[in-house]
């Protein structure tokens, strides 16, 4: 993982306003959000293991990914970039689940925090500076 320095790190709006703001680039909201936080992600390479996000901490209200519109206000966090380095194929030690009818097919992350090319980081500034020049306060 490698921190951004950002001009909009604690720059505080609603969720709404940054959910659009930042789609406009993109991102789109994380799966691993939660009421209370989130991460707009954005992937950098074709191969979806490279990504720049950008974490948003609620102030007031709670964060409804799966609607179009809430009341939540979130302060925007410092940027990274990070990338997952994944093995590849399926898992011979697949574990069966729901009494055998579904099956965890897929492996963890060989390195979930690879270390970054400094390509990626150049590439992941530039696409911060152009959200940053087109953010409206």
């Amino acid at each position: 993982m490698k921190p951004l320095t950002s001009s909009l790190e604690q720059v505080q709006e609603t969720f709404d306003k940054v959910r659009a703001q930042l789609e406009q680039f993109d991102f789109n909201l994380g799966g691993g959000w939660d009421y209370d936080h989130g991460y707009f992600d954005r992937s950098l390479d074709e191969a979806n293991k490279v990504w720049l996000r950008i974490p948003v901490q609620v102030v007031t209200g709670r964060i409804e990914g799966d609607v179009e519109a809430t009341d939540a206000v979130v302060e925007v966090g410092t940027p990274f970039v990070l990338k997952h380095v994944y093995n590849e194929g399926l898992d011979p030690e697949a574990n069966m689940e729901t009494a055998g009818a579904l099956v965890d097919q897929f492996q963890a992350p060989l390195d979930s925090d690879a270390s970054i090319e400094d390509k990626w980081v150049t590439e992941a500034a530039s696409v911060l500076k152009s959200v940053e020049s087109a953010w409206i306060h």
